[in-house]
């Protein structure tokens, strides 16, 4: 008798129907972890010698889609000294290159510049500190990392035939970005519930400290019997409570740990990259408490983060007028990918302008931010969202002259989805 055939048979003499079910549907192979890999960063990394293809994780850090690359990048040096000219009526930039492409050339000003991995096609290695990325739409930017940790630092790789490898970043020539099959090694993120003292919560994927992400990582203190170095896999929740963590895991038993900087007042704070939104940090000192929860999924795959587009939409005046075309945000974000930064009670936002519905000036410290999941923020604290900002550029169709609207005489700025 075919073994299937005889299991089938064992399991309708002992075994109740809603179990035959559910044990057949296992034999059907709908997904499970081990088939939801796709949210892992994946790609190919040539080097002077040789080429390595796999699950990539970025130093021991990003490991997922939605995990950011930060850099700075050269950008006009003319903006800001133009921008002194101007009232917020239509004038004259023709002495300008304003080929909106032209933003992303090289220039002696720097500037912050943030975009989710999945975002990137590939990156061109330049030099210890500096790199070539090329986005899905074909664009270019040359991006510097002095002051981050993306660049000069090992990437290690899971290559599908010699295991894991850590590259170190001189090596490297070129990383090309793809989805990752189904069958790739298990790389599972973590995810959960984050509260704060102010009774705020965020669900997504979660980095403690800033590091630690995976469930492989450990949380490291001490507890009234020694030390201990616990996985995040068996880890049910971690509450702050005075100088540590009641850190209860799945089996329900429960430790006070403390004396390291993973539970204590030298903790980083916590980072939930949130699909949809973006990233939220929370510092220790707004943290109360995170419960894990088991999720297959490790977040949206490669091939769900769409081509990269300019910023369009319509400006809307308090002098009862509008403006619409390409947009170019406070002199700097050109398109889609690149991210609004504001806090709202200590709590710091990094929002990719795609999830951005609108944006409202309230006051000189404060702007009203509506995304497009039906979320309202009042952020502060960056020129993205205070009077710091240079305003907006405003390429009309069939219009060879921009116009530039400074941050006070905007009422809303409407994003085209």
């Amino acid at each position: 008798m075919n073994r299937f055939l005889r299991m089938e048979f064992i399991l309708k003499q002992q075994t109740p129907t809603y179990w035959l079910t559910g044990i057949f549907l296992l034999f059907l192979g709908l997904p499970s972890f081990s088939q939801n890999r796709t949210g892992l960063i994946y790609g190919k990394i040539t080097t002077s010698s040789n080429q390595y293809e796999g699950v990539i994780r970025w130093g021991k850090e990003e490991a997922i889609w939605l995990d950011y690359f930060n850099a700075s990048k050269k950008d006009h040096n003319t903006y800001r000294e133009y921008e002194q000219k101007s009232d917020g009526s239509q004038v004259s930039w023709l002495e300008l290159d304003w080929d909106i492409a032209s933003i992303w050339e090289d220039r002696n000003t720097t500037h912050q510049f943030n975009c989710q991995f999945g975002d990137i096609k590939s990156i061109k290695v330049l030099a210890r500190k500096s790199a070539r990325l090329q986005f899905k739409n074909g664009w270019e930017i040359d991006v510097m990392g002095e002051e981050f940790n993306d660049m000069g630092e090992g990437i290690e790789i899971q290559d599908k035939e010699l295991g894991t490898l850590l590259i170190d970043w001189s090596r490297i020539d070129k990383i090309e970005f793809a989805t990752a099959p189904k069958n790739v090694p298990a790389v599972k993120p973590l995810f959960g519930t984050v509260e704060t003292n102010r009774r705020e919560k965020f669900t997504g994927y979660v980095i403690w400290d800033r590091d630690e992400r995976v469930i492989s990582d450990k949380l490291d203190g001490q507890t009234k019997d020694g030390g201990v170095s616990m996985p995040f896999a068996e880890i049910k929740s971690i509450e702050r409570k005075g100088s540590g963590c009641l850190t209860i895991l799945k089996s329900d038993r429960e430790f006070m740990v403390t004396g390291s900087n993973d539970v204590n007042e030298s903790n980083r704070g916590l980072v939930v990259l949130i699909p949809g939104k973006g990233q939220v940090d929370i510092p220790w000192s707004s943290f109360k408490k995170v419960v894990f929860s088991d999720k297959e999924e490790t977040g949206p795959a490669y091939d769900q983060f769409p081509t990269p587009k300019p910023l369009t939409g319509k400006v809307y005046l308090f002098e009862d007028k509008e403006y619409s075309g390409t947009l170019v945000y406070d002199f700097d974000e050109t398109l889609d990918l690149e991210t609004l930064e504001g806090t709202d009670n200590g709590i710091r936002y990094t929002i990719p302008f795609r999830n951005i519905k609108s944006i409202r000036p309230k006051n000189e410290a404060y702007s009203q931010v509506e995304l497009r999941n039906g979320e309202s923020l009042l952020l502060g604290g960056s020129n993205d969202v205070c009077t710091g900002n240079g305003g907006v550029l405003i390429f009309q169709k069939g219009k060879k002259e921009p116009i530039h609207v400074t941050r006070r005489k905007i009422d809303q700025i409407l994003f085209e989805p």
